[in-house]
């Protein structure tokens, strides 16, 4: 594929150091998806939402779903949302408007990840993202807070404190409101309408429903032997400032002070062969298109084996 050919997600959509983004396979995955011609997507897995943009970019219907919810509001915001922007006067309410009393995050976390500043910035961020009344510019500036927030942390993580990992890069010198400005007209630009009801959803993977996806593109957090796979932990301060906190568990006693993280059978290797067993037939009727990682478990051998053996 030419750059002339490449989808414009690579050039449309907000790049991240979103840990197993797929975004350098999106060639790839665009040439194997149009050889198979589907009409309706689901990515089971969304994380960055790189994937489930191509999807929509080249017309299908897509469904977007991610257990965590900063996922979710980044697919509301980019795929589900056809045509709702942040205006200029949405940003200078978000940014501006004073909203009081507000210090969960300049005390809880303080001198942990931000300086001061921008930890106010943040609690009174929060509470003007919730005034807004249309829930996709919720989910906008959701994205854009969440965007904002890994990209001022050194190594784009939060299983560590401090700026130990500073790499010299323009992004750790910018505030989070320079951060949040930036991401936010960047995510507006991804805002467009492919001509079908395209939908995000916040949920495991087991409770969605089926609903005859021509298409099923299933990229899992593998367990390796070499590393976990917990999104949780590296990214629980975004995950945790979507309900300030009122949704999870701050585990006192880290100093991270990380959420609890959500339950998963793909997290252990006693639960995770049994997991792909039933994810694979949880779509029988679909094409199920598999994002794989030479060093994880289950083994190639072992997936296509499971899949043949699927009623």
């Amino acid at each position: 594929m030419t750059t002339k050919d490449a989808p414009k997600v690579l050039t449309k959509y907000p790049n991240t150091r979103y840990m197993g983004s797929k975004r350098k396979l999106i060639p790839t995955i665009a040439q194997v998806v149009k050889q198979l011609d589907p009409k309706s997507a689901l990515d089971a897995f969304a994380g960055s939402g790189c994937v489930a943009y191509l999807f929509k970019e080249m017309g299908l219907e897509v469904t977007s779903n991610d257990f965590l919810k900063f996922s979710y509001h980044i697919a509301n915001a980019s795929i589900a949302n056809s045509k709702t922007k942040l205006t200029d006067k949405d940003i200078d309410f978000l940014i501006n408007t004073k909203s009081g009393g507000h210090n969960f995050i300049q005390t809880k976390f303080k001198d942990l990840y931000f300086s001061d500043e921008d930890n106010a910035f943040l609690d009174n961020l929060w509470w003007n993202i919730n005034l807004l009344k249309d829930e996709h510019k919720k989910s906008l500036a959701f994205a854009a807070v969440s965007r904002a927030c890994i990209k001022r942390r050194p190594r784009g993580m939060f299983t560590y404190t401090g700026f130990r990992y500073d790499d010299g890069r323009k992004d750790l010198t910018r505030s989070l409101k320079e951060h949040f400005l930036l991401a936010a007209k960047e995510w507006n630009e991804t805002v467009f309408d492919n001509g079908t009801l395209c939908s995000a959803s916040n949920t495991d993977v087991f409770d969605l429903k089926d609903k005859d996806y021509d298409l099923v593109y299933i990229d899992p957090p593998y367990v390796s032997n070499h590393s976990d796979n917990d999104y949780t932990r590296r990214y629980h301060f975004v995950e945790g400032f979507i309900s300030y906190w009122q949704d999870d568990e701050i585990q006192e006693h880290t100093k991270t002070k990380k959420i609890v993280s959500h339950p998963s059978r793909f997290s252990s290797k006693t639960t995770i062969h049994k997991a792909f067993d039933d994810l694979f037939g949880q779509f029988p009727n679909s094409t199920l298109l598999i994002s794989y990682s030479s060093n994880s478990i289950p083994t190639k051998e072992e997936m296509i084996k499971n899949v043949g053996e699927t009623p």
